[in-house]
């Protein structure tokens, strides 16, 4: 299925977990804020948000520095 992730198209399987499409884009839960079609999504939801057909998302990941 086709959903967005930062502004590009991605293919994803059908009803994927959000905890496993953000481990497969290689980027920690722990470290990242996403909104889920313009709605942010808690952390602790990760594991239970199934995502659909044209969902977009917006994945942000913190880093730090000083």
């Amino acid at each position: 299925m086709k959903i967005v992730v930062n502004g590009e198209d991605k293919n994803v399987k059908h009803g994927i977990l959000l905890s496993v499409l953000i481990g497969e884009l290689g980027i920690s839960c722990a470290r990242v804020a996403v909104e889920r079609n313009r709605k942010i999504v808690p952390p602790e939801a990760y594991d239970t948000t199934t995502l659909h057909e044209g969902d977009q998302l917006e994945i942000v990941s913190f880093v730090g520095g000083g």
